[in-house]
């Protein structure tokens, strides 16, 4: 199921949330043979939405490189998961991340 705040494609899973501090989109790779999760990745940015987008192993870890292009985390994004960065599902909510 998918709604404004998750999408799914490609075997890679995405959901946004808010917290008080950050617009947080998270993903997740899941392994086919196994149906678990496989590695994970996060973009985050200040609540306002202005700010560069950090990107992390996950949406609790340290960042591990800062972008100003929403198209370049997500790069970053892709070669963390192992897959394209085209074949990245962005929700409705997360599309307005970067600019």
């Amino acid at each position: 199921m998918t709604d404004d705040r998750t999408a799914e494609a490609s075997g890679i899973r995405a959901t946004y949330d808010e917290t008080e501090m950050e617009r947080i989109l998270s993903f997740e790779r899941m392994e086919s043979d196994s149906g678990r999760t496989g590695p994970t990745a996060a973009i985050a940015q200040n609540r306002d939405g202005y700010a560069m987008l950090k990107v992390r192993p996950t949406a609790e870890s340290d960042e591990l490189e800062r972008y100003y292009g929403f198209d370049m985390a997500l790069d970053h994004v892709g070669e963390l998961l192992g897959v394209s960065p085209h074949d990245l599902p962005v929700p409705d909510a997360a599309d307005d991340m970067g600019m």
